[in-house]
């Protein structure tokens, strides 16, 4: 084999890769928004049947003598080339170590056991989906003993959503939270509270939609490359390159900011994507490099952005347009007060920016218990209620509210959780960073996201996964991460929206 041959078989490799993956996702997709709840077995067995062609291909022989081909002769190579081999031998390797009849019964497990999750959630009833869960952790200490025997298992997961996390990494990173967040809460429950009514009440979902698209056109999304659909838990996934993105929200007739704020939060993830650079598209290169990148977008487009006051000023009188009698007698101010209100609460997804971090160390701990046999699923509720009454006071009054309410687990996402904390707290650094050069709030105040799209896409977007979160947090900031960044930020923006002194 010569080498220019190797380069070839390798862009080839990666394009059959992407097909099966857009068939898979797609597959996903469909059973998480439009497929009729009966079809689950029906999804299981193309997912067992695709999953084991994706098997053959990435651990067949042909497959594994070209990766190793170029390794041999990385030196060769260029620095593209070489972070897609590494990327692909990364995976191949893992899968290899995973005999292929657990691979592909795993596939088909994952789509039965998101099926039981979203009827358990809808009848709060963990019973039917403990055996399920017990089942999926059950599978997360196995491959990880497989891939890495040297390693812990829960360690191991952490690193492959963010790599260089580990338990002791989040340790330090949640305490250094806790010690200035825990205060900070205090002091805010101490004062006159603000108000939310004027974001409750009866908005027609039809209304809500209208609101979405406007705010996906509004962020500068393509909207020739991003759908819109509704789940019972918001999502973003690529469907085989950053080509074809799909966002989805959930309506509350009761509450209009739920929607409004997972989409700008799922367009956060959607504009990462898209913005690749394009002659990625079908690599292992296209799209987002970890989790905690990924959430960074994520969360500085739902909260750094789409909370501030100079936007809440730009989308009131959009809102008062969509929906006159429910903010006729309100003006931009109540509105910008309603969605940054501080309160501990039940639902992660519906979380403050404040408390919010303490809803993804619950499920830190309790992941962390889980991994380590320290805790039965069996007993996860009763230690789930018990954690939100130690760290937010909060009664849980039944699982749809409680340990049911997200859908990660039911998919296998374990170790995801944390990214969620680090990347609120990597968007507050970008923000910094970006303010240096970036106007935001004159920018936001004419709801034009341009100028830090077009920042967001230099340091971060059109590398997708070419360079390592590292890298990227390295070259985009100049200076090492400081979560303090996203403290002083939390604390700022309280202190002006309870009149905190000190």
């Amino acid at each position: 084999m010569t080498l220019e041959t190797a380069r070839k078989e390798l862009i080839t490799l990666q394009e059959k890769l992407s097909a099966y993956d857009h068939a898979m996702g797609l597959i996903s997709y469909d059973g998480e928004t439009t497929a009729p709840k009966g079809t689950a077995p029906n999804r299981a067995h193309a997912m067992g049947i695709l999953s084991e062609i994706l098997y053959q291909l990435s651990t067949g022989k042909e497959t594994v003598d070209l990766l190793e081909f170029l390794d041999a002769h990385r030196e060769e190579l260029t620095p593209r080339e070489q972070r897609m081999v590494y990327l692909l031998l990364k995976d191949i390797r893992f899968m290899q170590k995973i005999p292929q009849e657990e691979y592909v019964e795993y596939e088909k497990f994952v789509v039965e056991s998101q099926d039981v999750w979203y009827n358990a959630k809808n009848s709060s009833d963990f019973s039917s989906f403990e055996p399920y869960l017990t089942k999926m952790f059950d599978y997360a200490v196995r491959f990880a003993r497989y891939a890495a025997p040297e390693k812990d298992p829960y360690d191991f997961w952490l690193n492959e959503y963010e790599p260089g996390l580990n338990k002791a990494v989040c340790d330090q990173f949640f305490d250094t939270l806790r010690q200035r967040l825990v205060p900070l809460i205090h002091a805010v429950s101490g004062q006159p509270q603000v108000s939310d009514a004027c974001i409750k009440g009866d908005f027609p979902e039809d209304k809500q939609e209208k609101l979405a698209l406007w705010l996906m056109e509004t962020m500068g999304l393509d909207m020739q490359k991003v759908g819109l659909s509704t789940t019972e838990h918001p999502f973003t996934t690529s469907l085989g390159s950053h080509l074809d993105e799909r966002i989805t929200t959930h309506y509350y007739r009761e509450d209009v900011s739920y929607s409004m704020f997972s989409v700008i939060h799922e367009g956060g993830h959607a504009l990462y994507d898209t913005g690749s650079d394009e002659d990625l598209a079908y690599t292992v290169l296209d799209g987002g490099v970890s989790m905690g990148i990924h959430e960074s977008q994520s969360r500085f487009y739902e909260n750094i952005l789409g909370r501030s006051e100079a936007f809440a000023k730009f989308v009131f009188p959009k809102m008062a347009e969509l929906f006159p009698e429910q903010m006729k007698d309100y003006t931009w101010k109540d509105f910008y007060l309603a969605v940054n209100k501080v309160q501990p609460s039940l639902i992660r997804t519906e979380a403050d920016e404040v408390t919010y971090c303490l809803h993804v160390m619950i499920r830190y701990e309790l992941e962390k218990k889980l991994m380590a046999g320290e805790l039965k699923v069996r007993d996860l509720p009763g230690e789930w209620n018990r954690l939100y009454k130690e760290y937010l006071g909060v009664d849980v009054p039944d699982d749809k509210h409680g340990v049911l309410q997200d859908s990660h687990w039911s998919f296998g996402a374990i170790g995801y959780f944390p990214s969620y904390a680090l990347g609120s707290a990597y968007g507050a650094q970008f923000l910094a960073k970006m303010k240096e050069t970036v106007d935001v709030d004159a920018a936001l105040a004419k709801g034009d996201f341009s100028p830090m799209n077009a920042w967001n896409k230099e340091h971060i977007w059109r590398f997708g996964s070419l360079l390592t979160p590292k890298e990227i947090l390295d070259s985009a900031l100049g200076v090492p991460f400081d979560p303090a960044y996203y403290l002083n930020y939390l604390e700022e923006k309280c202190k002006a929206i309870y009149h905190i002194n000190n």
